[in-house]
């Protein structure tokens, strides 16, 4: 396969360079593209060094079979048509494209047949969020339709980007250190801290990250659910967490919602809540699946259920989703 990476000098850029290795993706030639700041930098792929090449509108891609794109949403817009002009399936990690009519957005625990039909050549990844509910979710789904999600999110400094991680930690060493706090890439000083808002807000009091999560999981699940979220920023390096309450058509128990989720593909069952056994960050950081855990009954509601999960937002919330979608295209032949 030639692959080619657009925006690998990010956070996702690089961990699709990790996971591509680790999961030993058939590479036969890799380009590297990046901005005017990141073009000439160079990075090592087993045992190769490339250097990256600058994005413009020429025949680079003639060759690509597919394309990782994690560089915003402005450049996927702008560079879509150079991208996928001679064949090249972009597999895009913005939300430009999510809520296109043709362009799939696949989860493939959920969807992956989506993945073969796309007029414009995109695939769309979804938001980190609804990536990381949708996989406990589905579980869920194959017992009982979910009429109704409310969730809070509970979103890391990765859920920015690199150069937020490094902003949360220079604001702990600064205020021990009692320096000046530098506040750029959050609203607000986020060490120490939780801030209720991640993304602008719109005219329903609803951020835009909230709003993908209801948009969202229909379009994943092919469903008619309503989602209300509240998504928060919290002072944890990497991994999101969500608290998540469901109502089903019928009445579900928790032995059997904890049978499917444990066999559930890319889930893990982590809940012995009297052993102090649940999902945490900490220990979900650099870990592939979703971690699902404290599952009960919603006391309020005879066909309810709350569970908690968390997942890292780097690896299966954006650049692992991206890599298991171009895997199943190679495995159904959808190249």
């Amino acid at each position: 396969m030639n692959i080619a990476i657009v925006g690998v000098s990010g956070a996702v850029g690089q961990e699709f360079l990790r996971i591509l290795d680790q999961r030993n993706f058939p590479i036969d030639n890799l380009v590297l593209f990046g901005s005017s700041r990141s073009a000439g930098s160079k990075y090592t792929f087993r045992n190769k060094e490339y250097e990256v090449k600058l994005l413009q509108h020429n025949d680079d891609f003639k060759d690509i079979d597919i394309a990782f794109v994690s560089a915003g949403g402005g450049t996927s817009l702008e560079y879509a048509e150079t991208i996928t002009k001679h064949g090249a399936v972009m597999i895009d990690n913005s939300s430009a494209f999510r809520m296109d009519k043709d362009v799939p957005l696949v989860v493939p625990e959920c969807n992956a047949k989506d993945a073969l039909t796309r007029p414009k050549g995109i695939i769309a990844n979804p938001n980190c969020t609804t990536i990381m509910m949708v996989v406990a979710l589905q579980p869920i789904e194959e017992l009982s339709h979910i009429k109704r999600i409310k969730v809070s999110s509970y979103q890391s400094a990765s859920g920015a980007g690199a150069a937020a991680m490094a902003e949360l930690q220079q604001q702990y060493s600064d205020l021990v250190n009692n320096k000046p706090l530098t506040i750029e890439k959050f609203p607000h000083q986020l060490a120490y801290n939780v801030i209720p808002q991640v993304d602008v807000f719109t005219e329903n009091g609803y951020t835009k990250e909230e709003m993908k999560m209801f948009y969202e999981t229909q379009k994943i699940m092919h469903s008619d659910v309503k989602c209300s979220a509240t998504c928060v920023r919290v002072s944890s390096l990497r991994s999101h967490s969500e608290s998540v309450w469901v109502e089903t058509e019928k009445p579900l128990t928790v032995e059997e919602v904890r049978a499917a989720i444990e066999k559930a593909p890319g889930c893990t069952l982590k809940d012995d809540v009297f052993n102090g056994v649940y999902p945490m960050p900490l220990e979900t950081a650099g870990e592939d699946n979703v971690f699902v855990g404290r599952i009960r009954k919603d006391i309020s509601d005879e066909n309810g259920l709350t569970l908690w999960l968390s997942s890292d937002q780097i690896r299966k919330g954006a650049a692992l989703n991206a890599v298991q979608i171009a895997e199943y295209l190679i495995a159904n032949n959808g190249l």
